[in-house]
């Protein structure tokens, strides 16, 4: 069973980024839902760039059109 544990959550206009751990891989993920659109962006970071991710989560994501992560996934 692979259970998410939120590491950080922040909320700012209409934005939430989440900082998700996986224990069983030690895999470290953002989760970008934007409440003004209805968007989510979810996507792993390097465990060693986690926090600049949190706060720059932007900087780190993905390119468009890249394949990312089911956010269901993340959280299941």
């Amino acid at each position: 069973m692979n259970v998410s544990r939120e590491l950080a959550h922040r909320s700012q206009d209409g934005l939430e980024v989440a900082l998700l751990w996986e224990p069983c891989s030690n895999q470290v993920s953002i989760v970008l839902v934007d409440d003004r659109d209805g968007s989510v962006l979810a996507f792993p970071v390097a465990a060693n760039a986690a926090l600049d991710a949190f706060y720059h989560p932007y900087a780190y994501a993905p390119a468009l059109g890249a394949d990312l992560h089911d956010v269901a996934t993340l959280a299941a």
